[in-house]
């Protein structure tokens, strides 16, 4: 028999949990994919904008650049457009203590870097979750084709392993689904997972070095001012 006429020949219980676990690994797989989309360009962006930052350009120069109409800001753009841009609003206040005006700069980075940080980590719980029930929904699967194997047995005169047999093995069909659900999930998130905290701990970096740097220019254009 094969393995199309085991799942077809299955109790009702484990082909809904069969179905459960394959809409769950079709799910997962298009998670996979669109998070290898995201982290790719979110390491791409961040190549990019390093360079450039790096380079000597002119802040504002730079801000006018990343926000020409028309285009996106994304990822360690969006702590660098935010923090300029709170930073540029409070100087223009000249009664704005430097402190004040450095304390409201990294609130508004803060905030951009938390939401950053939520855009990388999208979905992950749902790769964990999959990962992590997938071996165990199908196993309830198992021992329900199982059991519904053995209380068929009642109603045969002479039990023999060809009988035995195609119950037991459409409820096993069940665990391997699980199993093939939850391999790829917990790779995935692992994967993912580690991927994230770098690019969370390279935005983390660029807001503290930025900081410094906007934090040396409001200081000196006070020390200059007096």
């Amino acid at each position: 028999m094969s393995v199309w006429g085991l799942i077809a020949s299955a109790s009702i219980v484990v082909q809904l949990v069969m179905l459960t676990l394959l809409a769950a690994s079709v799910f997962s797989w298009v998670v996979i994919f669109q998070r290898i989309r995201v982290v790719k360009q979110a390491k791409k962006l961040r190549a990019s904008f390093e360079d450039q930052f790096w380079s000597g350009i002119d802040l504002s120069q730079l801000y006018r650049k990343l926000t020409q109409e028309g285009r996106t800001v994304e990822g360690m753009e969006v702590i660098f457009t935010s923090g300029i841009k709170e930073f540029t609003r409070l100087r223009q206040n000249q009664n704005v203590d430097p402190d004040a005006v450095m304390d409201g700069v990294q609130r508004a980075m803060r905030v951009a870097l938390y939401r950053e940080e939520e855009k990388l980590e999208k979905h992950l719980p749902f790769l964990a979750t999959v990962g992590s029930t997938s071996p165990y929904v199908g196993l309830f699967g198992t021992v329900w084709g199982i059991m519904h194997s053995f209380i068929g047995l009642a109603e045969v005169q002479q039990a023999t392993l060809a009988t035995v047999a195609p119950g037991i093995a459409e409820a096993l069909i069940a665990t391997a689904i699980g199993l093939a659900a939850a391999i790829p999930a917990v790779i995935a998130y692992n994967r993912f997972s580690a991927v994230t905290e770098s690019l969370a701990a390279s935005y983390e970096n660029f807001a503290d070095e930025f900081t410094s740097i906007l934090h040396r220019k409001v200081h000196v254009k006070e020390g200059g001012a007096a």
